[in-house]
């Protein structure tokens, strides 16, 4: 296995050398502290990995450029099924078995599933194939900046986090430990454009994480390499339609007509800002209104149109907004009082209120505080410094947060650092590669081995 490991590597080695200058290691920037591995009072092991990290990095770049160059958009099923093929290559000559998990049933390619097994903690990785850049798109292509810096679709969120992934266990088979950790790799196929139904589109990942006594997420966090995430915001969409009795303007608050659809609309968006507004990481934004006698809306393409006149009393009236919350009873509560608000109609008004199934939250546990210390105490003893929390308004919904209540710690955000996601201008901090790497790698041993105060 380790082999055949080092195999794997060495064949992009060869093209990186050919192709791109490698990145110098990263100690030159964090220099070894007197308790990293590998200095006064390391340990042999992972100073082992260390090396490996930083013999396989122009690799790992290699490996990099290769699956950014590969427009994986969500709905290009055959782009994201070719980077889950490239990545499920160096998983099985890590000894994982792979399988993919076909996305027919949601309307998706699907998700690449890998595991080893072993005896000790089972221990979930979390990565997505998907980008948000479609084949129109005119950003396509793997940049090289400079020795330090890159630009692609992709290469943070999340190309690089999977490389991560790929890098840091390839650096734990050559330092010998691979083959005692119980490991599950999954990376999904739709994390930036799910499938539907949700629950379908995400089984895979919540079985992997039954069970597993952590799970880590590979996203870029909030690109400060000394912070991670312990807490993410769920995401749902909220429709609120309303009916009102169309008359003459004339006749509008009259005791037999009332107020309108629009005014109507106004007073429980006003009432929903009123009541919610200052509950603490709690955020809902009406994001389209569409008003009139007569509407259409298309909610895939978030185009609507009406029809209505000046002298008419609006007969309709229809919003669509998100609704974030840090946890799961706050996401009740808000929801229960949106409902009362709806409920309250002025009269001859009807409003109905529905709720989309979503990404759900995962709240700042102990667990993944627990986790947290971990990372942060490989990063100090690698001599890269402390890693704090990042605050839960600064980070999004992702997968990650499907583990919530099904394994006892989560940590996310650990993935290749960088600059404007989502956007043309998205560039990757090829300097963190390593470092994210080495402390991954680091952390993950301890969990397996239960050393360095790997229980919470």
């Amino acid at each position: 296995m380790i082999a055949a490991g080092r195999a794997g590597w060495a064949g992009l080695a060869v093209a990186a050398a050919l192709g791109c200058a490698a990145v110098a290691p990263e100690q030159r920037d964090a220099p070894a502290g007197p308790g990293a591995p590998g200095g006064p009072g390391g340990d042999a092991t992972e100073a082992a990995i260390v090396r490996a990290v930083d013999a396989s990095n122009p690799a790992a770049i290699t490996l990099l450029q290769r699956i950014v160059d590969i427009n994986s958009g969500t709905m290009n099923l055959a782009g994201v099924r070719e980077v889950g093929a490239v990545l499920r290559a160096q998983l099985g000559a890590l000894g994982f078995t792979t399988r993919w998990v076909d996305g027919a049933g949601f309307g998706r390619a699907g998700h690449l599933v890998a595991e080893h097994r072993a005896a000790g903690p089972h221990l979930l990785l979390i990565g997505h194939l998907d980008t948000v850049f479609e084949p129109s798109s005119p950003f396509q292509r793997f940049e090289r900046l400079s020795d330090t810096a890159a630009r692609g679709p992709g290469v943070c969120d999340m190309k690089g986090g999977d490389v991560i992934i790929v890098h840091a266990l390839h650096a734990l088979n050559d330092a010998g430990v691979l083959d005692r950790m119980a490991i599950t790799v999954v990376m999904t196929g739709d994390e930036e454009h799910p499938g539907e139904p949700l629950a379908e589109a995400r089984r895979a990942l919540i079985d992997a994480a039954s069970g597993a006594a952590a799970a880590i997420g590979f996203e870029d966090g909030a690109g400060d390499p000394r912070t991670a995430v312990i807490a993410r915001r769920g995401a749902s969409d909220w429709l609120l339609c309303v009916s009102a009795v169309p008359a003459h303007s004339s006749q509008i608050h009259q005791p037999d007509v009332g107020a309108g659809a629009i005014f109507e609309t106004a007073r429980v968006l006003d009432a929903f800002r009123d009541s919610l507004a200052a509950e603490p990481y709690l955020t809902f934004s009406p994001g389209v209104i569409v008003g009139g006698t007569t509407i259409e809306f298309d909610g895939d393409e978030g185009r609507g149109r009406a029809f209505g006149k000046t002298n008419v009393v609006p007969e309709t009236t229809m919003v669509e907004g998100d609704l974030r919350a840090l946890s799961l009873a706050q996401l009740e509560h808000a929801q229960a009082v949106m409902r009362a608000i709806v409920a309250a109609s002025l009269p001859h008004t009807r409003g109905t209120l529905r709720f989309k199934e979503g990404y759900p939250p995962l709240a700042p546990t102990d667990g993944n505080r627990a986790l947290l210390q971990q990372y942060d105490r490989a990063s100090r003893d690698l001599g890269f410094g402390p890693v704090e929390a990042v605050d839960p308004s600064r980070a999004g919904a992702a997968d990650v947060s499907f583990t919530s209540g099904l394994t006892p710690r989560a940590l996310d955000g650990i993935g290749l650092r960088g600059t404007g996601g989502h956007t043309t201008q998205e560039t990757g901090n090829l300097r963190s590669l390593p470092v994210q790497a080495k402390r991954v790698a680091v952390m993950l041993a301890r969990l397996a081995t239960g050393t360095k105060s790997a229980a919470p």
